[in-house]
């Protein structure tokens, strides 16, 4: 494994020294990790997004919309209700179409 010597203000590594050791690492692996992440960091990071994606797709296609239920009235039902409620539907219609023009 090859060494590097770095250049860094005295109190900027004081505190990178203070923080590394609350996080239980030391300033010599925070640095390696953040080389690794600009080295790979894309590539690793694009294929994070495509996995999160693939499941998203994965997860949306296997949803079934049962359609109304007695909990949940449908779209169409709520909105001809509000529509109701405003004067802008027959009051007669089950919520789709017969919307009268102001």
């Amino acid at each position: 494994m090859a060494n590097l010597t770095i250049a860094i203000d005295d109190p900027l590594l004081r505190e990178a020294r203070i923080k590394a050791v609350q996080q239980g690492t030391s300033v010599n692996e925070v640095c390696r990790q953040a080389i690794e992440r600009f080295v790979r960091g894309d590539d690793a990071q694009r294929a994070q997004r495509a996995e999160r994606a693939r499941r998203l797709l994965q997860i949306a296609a296997s949803a079934t919309n049962p359609g109304p239920t007695p909990a949940w009235p449908g779209r169409d039902a709520l909105y001809g209700d509000a529509l109701r409620e405003r004067g802008l539907l027959d009051g007669a219609t089950s919520g789709s179409g017969d919307a009268r023009r102001p």
